[in-house]
C-alpha cells in the first residue's frame, strides 16, 4: 500500500461541534490508518499548549497547530512561529485608539495581556478557560512576540478597523474579532519537508473555512458533510458529515484502511 501522510483538523472533523467530543468512528480510523503504516497528524489553529493534550488523547506524535505557526515532530515542538511584530502592532494600536478592548496572547499559555478591562466590559469573558493580565503598564509597541490578538470589535464595525487584512483573522464566536497566524499551507509542507514525505501523497480533512488555505491541488482535499460550501466546491471528495461517519467512510471508500 502506498503510504500517505493525512492531516486532521479537529473542531468539527474529528470532534462534534455540540458535544466537543472526538467522534469514535474518526478515532477508529485514524488508529487503523497509523496500523497500516501512514503517516497521521493534526491540522490545528488552536494554539500549541492548547492542542499538545488533544494529541496525545488521540495517541499521536505529529501535529501541525497554532495554525501552521507551530510544528510537532514525534512529540517534540520544532518551533511556534508568532505574528509578524510590525503588523500585530499597527492593528493592537488601531483598535486601541478606536475605543475597542484589546486582548493578547504573549506565550504559549492560557494567558492573556491587556492593559485595562475594556474587553471583559465590552463583551464579556471568553468563552474558553482565561488568564487574564491587567498591566497598566503594558506598552504594545515594546512587544516582540505576539502569538494571538482578540478584539471587541462588532462584525458590522469591523471597515472601521482598516488594518484587518493585513492579518489572517477569524471570527468564530459573534462577540469578537481573533488574529493569529493562518498558513496551514505552510505547516503541512513544513512537515513534509521534515519527514522527506511526497507531497502528492498528502490527505487533508477539513469542514471549515480556516481549512480553505489547506485545500490545495497538490495533494488530495477531503471536506466533511458537515463542511462550509466554500470547502466543499474546493474539495477533491466530499464525505459524510464527521458525526456520520465521514472519516471512517472515506478512508474505507479509498482503502486506506479496511
Amino acid at each position: 500500500m502506498n503510504k500517505k501522510y493525512f492531516f486532521f483538523d479537529i473542531d468539527g472533523t474529528l470532534t462534534d461541534r455540540q458535544t466537543n467530543q472526538v467522534v469514535p468512528s474518526a478515532a477508529e480510523a485514524l488508529k487503523q490508518l497509523q496500523e497500516n503504516g501512514h503517516f497521521v497528524a493534526i491540522a490545528t489553529g488552536r494554539a500549541h499548549y492548547k492542542a499538545i493534550t488533544f494529541m496525545k488523547e488521540m495517541e499521536l506524535q505529529n501535529m501541525v497547530c497554532a495554525g501552521g505557526g507551530a510544528l510537532v515532530y514525534e512529540h517534540e515542538l520544532l518551533h511556534n512561529r508568532p505574528l509578524d511584530t510590525e503588523k500585530a502592532r499597527a492593528i493592537v494600536n488601531q483598535a486601541d485608539e478606536l475605543g475597542y478592548g484589546v486582548l493578547l496572547m504573549l506565550d504559549d499559555s492560557i494567558k492573556v495581556w491587556a492593559k485595562d478591562n475594556r474587553f471583559v466590559e465590552q463583551v464579556g469573558e471568553r468563552q474558553e478557560p482565561t488568564e487574564y493580565v491587567i498591566d497598566p503598564e503594558l506598552n504594545f509597541n515594546s512587544l516582540d512576540t505576539i502569538y494571538k490578538i482578540y478584539l471587541s470589535i462588532p462584525k458590522e464595525e469591523e471597515e472601521k478597523l482598516t488594518l484587518k487584512d493585513s492579518l489572517g483573522n477569524l471570527r468564530f464566536v459573534p462577540e469578537y474579532l481573533m488574529f493569529q497566524y493562518d498558513d496551514k499551507y505552510t505547516g503541512i509542507i513544513d512537515m513534509m519537508r521534515k519527514i522527506n514525505g511526497n507531497i502528492e501523497d498528502v490527505v487533508v480533512f477539513g469542514d471549515d473555512t480556516n481549512d480553505l488555505v489547506m485545500f490545495h491541488p497538490q495533494w488530495t482535499n477531503i471536506a466533511m458533510g458537515n463542511a462550509t460550501a466554500e470547502l466543499k466546491e474546493k474539495a477533491d471528495y466530499v464525505t459524510q458529515a464527521n458525526v456520520e461517519d465521514g472519516i471512517f467512510n472515506a478512508c474505507k471508500r479509498f482503502g486506506w484502511i479496511g
